[in-house]
């Protein structure tokens, strides 16, 4: 009988091997019965199995028998590890329960502490312990943590309570709360409770236990987790498991701790303990930024400045034994450990370790040391980097010479600069962001209800928490710069201001962050472009030993494909010419050309544009001299060129000497209804053969000229555009090659080049074998491609596609992600019947999806020969592509 409830810990575990499967157990799961097995020092507990939230959510919420049995056995395991009782008022066992999919996703999810205290337990607890005060506190931080997390209400009602407690009594610190006071913060916390429901907090254990399981398989399809999926690729019907462990303490005094630690530096990748600590604290007061926490390590706080003692000084031998905990779980896992744990009255125990989140250059960094190391070899490095990662590192950072007035400092919790204006919300976050606005995000803390603003901010500046606080963790998760525990930050939401020390600024004021040091600005700082070397270049060496696909840009500027070189481009694969036409100084003779009656008209217009064009590829081809260049010839719609106002109008006919009037008719007949199934492509070539003609003309003369300079020639690919037919392309390649001719006999010099076709109508690609008798080369635009067999608007669309993918009808946005079953299959079938006619025909896509890793994983499947990607994300497809090779 398959098993939904796996334990862990107290000298017992499972022997089934699902216990210890991140996708059966989730990654917390897992971990901690490996941990156990290794002899580590874990609470005891049970993992209930991410099958059981699947079935638990897709059948309404609610347990078998079944399922209820298992999880009453697994209790009674942790009863005997322990000797203490659920629910037994003498001597209570406690348990945690949390969320634990099979990848991390921080702060995303729920969790439960202290739970198995009521009126009664909470009297043995303080008897047992010895401690009344404890009880209380740990009595306390239950009823508010069960109440936010499984009762729905709000927990700033509260922080509030608990704040004007402190007060009354004058106190400064939650530490210096006494057993009396900790107990009348109880009873009024009830009755918020029974106030705001109407029915008081549940004293029964095995309800609150149920109720807690049931919170945490609900938070798996809360808002803010579908958000982070959603951002980070995590497919829906995963599940989450839930993680029930025995509680120690680490708020039980001066001898007890909390913390959170990283075996490396997750900012910098160095090679050294990483982390932070609470004494008398429990693992929420870390994470959640409530309290300001000291640093791990004497080096840490020496650098820093800080006067409280690191646990390195202050609890040696607890320090010690977590030292050796830190050595053996590297190397163990292979791979830096983020690591969560409570000393309890001078006993370490381990309550979590997962593999870190990290910069990308910390990510790179510790990939070539432990290659150095001998940890991992050369292909483990390759597979470890996330390639969209990488994107963190190619953009500017800070000039160091740029003037610049610090405000205040806070934590360097996230690497990487960011200038925006201030905003106090993640709604209005969101909403600048929608509208192309910069903006930096700031709040006293961060919660998991702010991910949307978080990934619209540029960056984050919190008031408050610690380098693991949660404003920490998800913006290196995403890459964004953070600067966290400013306290010089005081922020005003009634008046939407805010003081940074003694500067007051208000909403859309501009700051500056420097995440790398904590520097919060005023105003916008100069930035300056980085340097792709050391670590980075180390990695796209082996990335480039190791990858068969070859990678080029998408450009159609000199400085686009100055930055492609740069970032490792082995050409372009595509050099869109519409875009060369919109310059205010060609833009009359392109309209002239349209507009014109004859081809008289139109080919005394193209004259005036010939000399421009041949200009703009002469650039192009001086920069990618030897590579190849693929040119799509003009392929919009020509409206996309027409004047649009009276004025326009006006100045044209000044230009051109034809009358306003005679313009807007022959405007008004060019119109279309659905131009991009319209006028345009090759269509315009088989119509006006004298545009493609005076474009092929440009592209082979300043071949000829660049080669005839530089020794180098560039390798002209020419693409025919929108081709649904092979005698389109057949009449259109003919046009090319007697342009050629022509050419190639005026400058008395050949070149090599190919004529091809973007295969971008499932017509095309049905097709493909015969247009591969005429087509020497198949580019794949999966942009178009997509559109027109989803038939879906890749502009329109975008106001209903996230209902989509969250409904699972995508697993992701198609136009993000190639189409694998529709768009992907047609691809596939191309490929195939284009080899078939024309064995050596080149292949390569050109669409967005060529910066995608999941969609260059595709084109390795299906053997294409190269990718090609926005200039910026060539790194990206370098790294995707050799991981894809390896496999």
């Amino acid at each position: 009988m398959t098993s939904y409830v796996f334990t862990f810990g107290g000298g017992v575990g499972s022997s089934d091997p699902r216990s210890r499967d991140k996708t059966i157990v989730g990654g917390k799961g897992a971990n901690l019965a490996e941990m156990a097995g290794i002899g580590l020092p874990v609470p005891p507990g049970f993992t209930i199995t991410t099958e059981e939230c699947v079935r638990y959510l897709a059948e309404g919420g609610d347990f078998s028998a079944e399922v209820q049995a298992e999880v009453a056995k697994a209790l009674g395991h942790i009863e005997s590890a322990v000797g203490k009782k659920f629910g037994d008022a003498a001597d209570p066992l406690l348990v945690s329960v949390r969320s634990g999919a099979r990848v991390s996703m921080p702060g995303m999810m729920d969790t439960v502490l202290n739970l198995g205290l009521n009126d009664a337990t909470v009297e043995g607890l303080a008897a047992s312990s010895g401690d009344e005060r404890f009880a209380w506190d740990s009595y306390r931080r239950f009823i508010q943590m069960y109440s936010d997390v499984v009762l729905g209400l709000n927990h700033h009602a509260f922080e509030d309570a608990l704040e004007i407690a402190k007060e009354d009594q004058g106190y400064y610190a939650d530490v210096e709360m006494q057993a009396a006071d900790w107990q009348a913060l109880v009873a009024e916390y009830k009755a918020i409770v029974a106030a705001e429901l109407g029915r008081p907090f549940p004293q029964d254990v095995h309800e609150q236990l149920w109720g807690a399981i049931r919170a945490v398989f609900d938070s798996w399809d809360s808002d803010r987790a579908k958000v982070y999926r959603r951002l980070n690729d995590i497919p829906g019907d995963w599940g989450t498991a839930v993680n029930v462990q025995a509680m120690v303490f680490g708020n039980m005094g001066d001898t007890s701790a909390t913390g959170v630690a990283f075996t490396r530096d997750p900012a910098t990748g160095e090679k050294a303990y990483y982390g932070e600590w609470l004494v008398n604290a429990q693992g929420e007061d870390v994470v959640a930024g409530i309290r300001t926490p000291q640093y791990l390590t004497k080096a840490a706080r020496t650098r820093a400045g800080a006067k409280p003692l690191s646990m390195e000084e202050a609890m040696p031998e607890a320090y010690g034994e977590l030292a050796a905990v830190f050595e053996l779980l590297e190397k163990h896992y292979r791979d830096m450990q983020d690591i969560e744990f409570t000393v309890e009255r001078g006993k370490l125990w381990m309550l979590q370790t997962r593999s870190g989140k990290r910069t990308a250059k910390a990510a790179l960094k510790m990939a070539v040391d432990m290659v150095g190391e001998g940890l991992i070899d050369e292909k483990t490095a390759i597979r470890r980097i996330d390639p969209m990662a990488l994107d963190q590192l190619l953009h500017p950072t800070l000039d160091p010479d740029a003037p610049r007035e610090v405000l205040a400092r806070g934590l360097p919790a996230s690497p990487g600069a960011a200038s925006g204006a201030i905003v106090l919300d993640a709604d209005t976050a969101q909403a600048h962001a929608e509208r192309g606005e910069a903006v930096i995000l700031v709040r006293v803390e961060t919660s998991p209800e702010d991910i949307h603003g978080m990934h619209a901010a540029k960056g984050i500046l919190t008031a408050r928490g610690g380098m693991t606080s949660h404003a920490a963790v998800v913006a290196r998760g995403m890459g964004r710069p953070c600067v966290s525990g400013a306290s010089a930050v005081s922020i005003d939401l009634a008046s939407r201001t805010l003081k940074i020390g003694q500067c007051e600024l208000k909403e859309g004021d501009v700051i500056t962050l420097d995440g790398a040091n904590g520097d919060v600005m005023l105003g916008h700082v100069r930035t300056i472009e980085p340097e792709l070397v050391g670590d980075f270049g180390t990695l796209m060496v082996w990335a480039d030993q190791h990858r068969r696909m070859k990678v080029r840009a998408n450009a159609e500027t000199p400085a686009d494909c100055r930055t492609a070189r740069q970032f490792g481009a082995e050409g372009v694969g595509l050099c869109r010419t519409e875009h060369m036409f919109f310059d205010d100084k060609r833009i009359a003779a392109v309209r002239q050309m349209i507009l014109a009656e004859d081809e008289g008209g139109r080919r005394a217009a193209l004259a005036k544009l010939l000399p421009e064009q041949r200009a703009d590829f002469h650039a192009i081809f001086e920069v990618m001299a030897g590579l190849p260049v693929t040119v799509r010839l003009l392929d919009p719609p020509l409206h996309e060129f027409l004047p649009h106002s009276d004025a326009e109008f006006e100045e044209l006919s000044d230009v051109i000497g034809i009358g306003t009037a005679t313009l807007k008719r022959r405007a008004e007949e060019l119109h279309e209804f659905n131009p991009m199934l319209g006028h345009r492509g090759c269509r315009l070539g088989i119509t006006f053969p004298e545009i493609y003609e005076m474009q092929a003309r440009a592209l082979f003369e300043a071949a000829c000229d660049v080669a005839a300079a530089s020794g180098a020639a560039p390798v002209p690919e020419v693409m025919i555009p929108l081709v649904a037919t092979r005698r389109e392309l057949e009449i259109l390649k003919a046009l090319v090659d007697r342009t050629a001719a022509a050419v190639f006999g005026e400058k008395g010099r050949t070149l090599d080049y190919h004529v091809g076709t973007m295969i971008e109508l499932p017509r095309a690609a049905l097709l493909a074998g015969e247009i591969a008798e005429v087509g020497e080369f198949f580019s794949f635009g999966t942009n178009d491609l997509t559109q027109t067999t989803l038939g879906l608007s890749r502009d329109d669309s975008a106001k209903f596609l996230n209902a989509y993918v969250e409904q699972g009808i995508f697993p992701r946005d198609p136009f993000v992600s190639i189409d694998i079953d529709g768009v992907g299959q047609l691809v596939s079938l191309a490929a195939e019947r284009g080899r078939a006619t024309r064995p050596d025909i080149k292949l390569g896509i050109c669409g967005e999806h060529g910066g995608d890793p999941a969609s260059i994983a595709f084109c390795e499947k299906v053997g294409l020969d190269y990718v090609s990607a926005s200039p910026f994300r060539v790194p990206i497809a370098r790294l995707a592509a050799a991981q894809a090779a390896l496999g």
